[in-house]
């Protein structure tokens, strides 16, 4: 089964400065093509708060989902669906996606979680494919092609949400609230208990520690925080598909997490915002990106253990040790 490397302290200054230069990025995209910036860096940020979720069980509890893509189409349908039938005001809409999430993460986590290793991928696999067909048959909401939002949700009857500005800034707001979230359940006692549980699950039973009941408490959050990203998701992009809940969605969700570094906060960050970069630019050169991207990510897994944040902090670590000798 795939883990996260030992848990590593986390940078506050670190974090500090990236949601600093992500708030001043705007003001940078007003010297460029504004709208197209915006646009890429709102889907950043986005898809960070699903990056960041998943690694509260990747990371840290060592539970590889891929699967996790069904809770982005949980959030975006639920989006899509509700303003198709005429109530597309937020306070409606999130309550309802929440309430869905944690039911659906609920279900089926008390059966995933019965399960380790290869048992655990493949259900979750299963079960996002499951929603990923349902998804598709839905006739009346556009089945495979898809279905277009005509507005943004509403929030308390204003449409604040259609200047792209405002909605950069909300889903800013959405990930600075994922993150503290996390870290506080990260700091109490149940994260060590995720982290114990992840290293040797049979000794922290012994302590009577129900093990499975931590574990399903973090699938809950971390489904609700990701539909949260898919509610976000589908009024950034006007449109939700089933392609939003495919097995390649929740595959890209967990090369973010690899790639900026599991068992932190601050990797999954890093690693949407470079997917997504490099995605655009390798884009550009080929449709077939992924065959370049690929082993670049295989590079980043073989010689930079813990991702690009471990890297960069081992090799920081070294030229401070460097100077004060």
């Amino acid at each position: 089964m795939m883990t996260g490397p030992a848990p590593r302290p986390v940078t506050g200054r670190v974090l500090v400065a990236l949601f600093l230069a992500l708030a001043a990025l705007p003001l940078a995209a007003r010297f460029g093509a504004e709208t197209a910036i915006l646009s890429l860096a709102s889907r950043m940020i986005i898809l960070a708060i699903a990056a960041v979720a998943l690694d509260l069980i990747l990371g840290f509890a060592g539970l590889v989902s891929l699967g996790h893509a069904a809770f982005i189409g949980i959030g975006a349908y639920g989006a899509g669906i509700m303003a198709k039938e005429g109530l597309g005001e937020a306070a409606f809409i999130l309550p309802a996606v929440i309430l869905i999430a944690a039911l659906f993460a609920y279900l089926t986590g008390k059966i995933v979680l019965r399960t380790r290793g290869v048992g655990f991928i493949m259900i979750t696999l299963a079960f996002g494919q499951m929603l990923f067909f349902t998804a598709g048959s839905l006739s009346r909401y556009g089945g495979d092609d898809g279905l277009t939002l005509w507005s943004r949700s509403k929030v308390f009857g204003t449409r604040v949400l259609e200047n792209d500005l405002v909605l950069y800034y909300v889903a800013l707001a959405a990930l600075f609230g994922t993150v503290v979230l996390v870290r506080r359940l990260l700091v109490a006692p149940f994260g060590d208990v995720l982290r114990a549980a992840r290293e040797n699950p049979v000794r922290v039973e012994t302590l009577g520690i129900n093990v499975e009941a931590a574990r399903l408490k973090a699938y809950v959050i971390s489904g609700v925080l990701t539909a949260l990203a898919g509610f976000l998701l589908a009024n950034q992009s006007e449109f939700v598909s089933p392609a939003l809940m495919g097995w390649q969605r929740s595959g890209e969700l967990v090369m973010m997490v690899v790639l900026g570094g599991m068992g932190t906060l601050t990797g999954p960050i890093v690693g949407a915002i470079l997917f997504l970069l490099l995605e655009f630019e390798l884009a550009r050169l080929t449709e077939h990106w992924k065959l370049i991207f690929g082993p670049l990510l295989i590079l980043v897994v073989l010689f930079g253990r813990g991702g690009l944040y471990g890297l960069v902090s081992r090799l920081a670590g070294r030229r401070f040790a460097g100077d004060r000798s």
